[in-house]
């Protein structure tokens, strides 16, 4: 099977000189894939003349007009630039073209165009953002992550859903544990939206685990860790920042002295080592899930080797059918809260 995955090759902080390395970087390590890069023809054309990749032969251009500024409103995005290499990437995957998209573009537009382009699967309300995070125990699959800021107890149920569709078919677990994120493990702490999350996850078909911690999150205590977008996006940042702040403190504390810059060669393999165990390009790229295809967001800063790990991602996630996937469980948790729902809503009453 050949995946083909739509690259939208105009956006992010970098456009087509990280974009276009990226893409033929993971075609020659992907024999399967292929990619069509849309955007500007001039400057895809500067930069393809330049490589020399033997993966070139597998790669396509599309032209299109406008691009989507990193910046620019939703709506606008949406509603007057219809030729932007966005669109287009997402139109190619409407029509079957390609299988995937991967953008590295403003994050707003991005949602927008594909919810309004592909419509969202059966059963499901909004699309989330999801990502694998690194914990002490391999990844962990979190959603949403800045997609929906106000969620209703049902639609968190529907995160769970789909992240747990995911986590099965791109990690291979057959039955992950799903944890709802809290300010603490009791059933009576949190709002009445996670109380309410937490009943109906207890109902479905899922292996719920219970409610869990922040501090949880990179233990690995669950496979998978649902909560609204405004939660998910500023513990993702959160711990972003931290990642960054430790390897500059290490940085800093090895090169303050002759004597500790030799210290450092000396610990340079478990330095190195530490580096690319939490290095966030290695995890960059962040699904779009609950749509009608899949949609890849990248990072707008993101380098080539982070842009690739985005356009690995989506590979995946085709391979693994992960659309198929979501929605067999999708239907599976539309029939469980059906019977769940009214007697959620009648003890809440009471």
């Amino acid at each position: 099977m050949t995946v083909t995955v739509a690259v939208d090759a105009m956006g992010g902080d970098h456009g087509p000189a990280v974009t276009v390395p990226a893409a033929l970087a993971f075609l020659d390590e992907t024999p399967d894939a292929r990619v069509i890069l849309v955007g500007l023809e001039a400057p895809l054309a500067e930069v393809l003349a330049k490589s020399r990749s033997p993966a070139k032969d597998r790669a396509s251009t599309h032209a299109c007009s406008e691009l989507v500024a990193m910046d620019e409103a939703p709506a606008d995005a949406l509603r007057k630039k219809k030729d932007s290499s966005m669109r287009v990437a997402i139109n190619l995957v409407k029509d079957g073209t390609a299988q995937a998209c991967v953008s590295a573009g403003n994050t707003g537009a991005l949602m927008a165009i594909a919810r309004f382009v592909l419509k969202t699967l059966p059963g499901i309300d909004r699309p989330a953002i999801a990502a694998q995070l690194p914990t002490r125990k391999g990844v962990t699959t979190a959603l949403d992550l800045g997609a929906n800021v106000n969620c209703t107890p049902l639609q968190l149920l529907q995160f769970a859903v789909m992240g747990s569709a995911l986590a099965t078919a791109v990690e291979g677990i057959e039955r992950p544990t799903v944890g709802l994120l809290n300010i603490g493990e009791e059933d009576i702490k949190g709002n009445d939206v996670v109380k309410q999350a937490a009943e109906l996850l207890k109902a479905s078909t899922l292996n719920f685990y219970g409610n869990i911690e922040g501090n949880d999150l990179y233990k690995g205590t669950t496979d998978v860790v649902v909560c609204d977008g405004f939660v998910g996006n500023v513990a993702l940042k959160v711990s972003e920042g931290m990642v960054v702040m430790l390897y500059d403190f290490l940085h800093a504390e090895f090169t303050r002295n002759p004597v500790r810059r030799l210290a450092a060669l000396a610990a340079y393999p478990a330095l190195n080592a530490f580096k690319k165990r939490v290095d966030p390009r290695r995890y960059n790229g962040a699904t779009l899930v609950g749509l009608k295809g899949v949609v890849v967001k990248s990072h707008g800063s993101a380098d080539a080797l982070g842009f690739r790990h985005a356009l690995y991602k989506a590979h995946a996630e085709v391979v693994h059918g992960v659309l198929d996937k979501i929605a067999r469980e999708v239907a599976v948790m539309e029939a469980a809260a059906a019977v769940a729902m009214p007697a959620v809503a009648q003890s809440h009453a009471g």
